[in-house]
This record gives structure tokens, C-alpha cells and sequence, in this order.
């Protein structure tokens, strides 16, 4: 039995939850985001809660029930709190600015890079600091981590950019000959 499926999600009454088939749809104001289930686990939504059951014992359900659930969590969680995501910028001359949806950053690189932001996120900078917010969890992360990839952090000075949690565990230089 799945200790995180068994758990029901609980909703503010601000969130709207209606199902259609195999998707539920949660809606806060302007913002809605659909939970397709593909058939593979059970669902029901009473008042503020909604509790999902595995479809069969077939091992492939049992885990999607876990999944489906800890998804419907992220989704309400995203609507009521959202998500935050930091990354910091370390090098000289290393910069980041908005304009607009396009985040536009200066890495060392000869040419500007210009990500383009997806729907639902927004960037603020302040100095060396990235700050990344938006209601979809995996699509945070997603945008956090293709930022993070235009130039990982490098072992020997640190430069490059990281996550603000994140720790870099840095190398030795060269030694010279005696």
C-alpha cells in the first residue's frame, strides 16, 4: 500500500476542481492547470479534499497511485503558495537583466544569451541573484535548469551558475615544481 497515495489532498476552497474522464483540472483566478490520469489510478473529490486509489494490485498502478497523488499535491500547492527557484551568478563580468519575457544573460561568452521565458514564469534580478517564480513545478525547475546549463559551475574557481543551495565542491589547482 502506497504511504503517499493513501494521503488526501487538501484544497482551499478558492481552488476550483472539476474532473471530465480521466483529467482533473484545478483553477485559481486566471490560472489553470489540467492533471491527465491516462486510466491508471482511481480519483474522487469531495467538498475540499481529493483522494486517489490504485486501480488494480498490478505493480504499474500501485506506483502511479503515489505519483498521480504527490502531482495533484504540487499542482494545488503551486496555485495556493507557488514556487520559487534561486540561482546565483559567480564570475567577473557575469551579468543577467529582464526585458521583457526574454531573460538576457552575459556569461563570458562572445554573444549575449537570450532565454526566452515559458508561460507562467517569472524572472526578477538583483545583482548576482536570479529569482525564478511560477505555479507548474516541473516547468520551474525545467527553466532553472537550462539557465543553470548555459554554464555550469566550474570546480576550480567557482564561476558559473549555480543554485543558491547548491554547493560546490572545488579542486586543487596546479602545484609548482619544486
Amino acid at each position: 500500500m502506497s504511504r503517499i497515495g493513501k494521503l488526501p489532498v487538501n484544497f482551499a476552497s478558492d481552488i476550483k476542481v472539476s474532473t471530465n474522464g480521466d483529467v482533473i483540472t484545478f483553477a485559481k483566478g486566471k490560472n489553470s492547470v489540467d492533471l491527465d490520469t491516462k486510466g491508471n489510478v482511481d480519483f474522487s473529490v469531495e467538498s475540499s479534499t481529493l483522494s486517489f486509489t490504485s486501480k488494480s494490485d498490478e505493480k504499474a498502478h500501485r506506483a502511479f497511485w503515489g505519483t498521480y497523488r504527490a502531482l495533484a499535491q504540487n499542482i494545488v500547492t503551486g496555485l495556493t503558495d507557488g514556487y520559487t527557484k534561486e540561482l546565483e551568478i559567480n564570475g567577473v563580468g557575469y551579468r543577467a537583466a529582464v526585458k521583457g519575457r526574454v531573460l538576457n544573460l552575459q556569461l563570458g561568452f562572445s554573444h549575449d544569451i537570450n532565454f526566452d521565458l515559458p508561460e507562467g514564469i517569472e524572472a526578477n534580478v538583483e545583482k548576482n541573484l536570479i529569482t525564478l517564480k511560477g505555479h507548474d513545478k516541473q516547468a520551474l525547475g525545467q527553466a532553472a535548469a537550462e539557465i543553470r546549463a548555459f554554464r555550469p559551475p566550474e570546480p576550480y574557481k567557482g564561476k558559473g551558475v549555480k543554485y543558491k543551495q547548491e554547493h560546490i565542491v572545488r579542486k586543487a589547482g596546479k602545484t609548482a615544481k619544486k
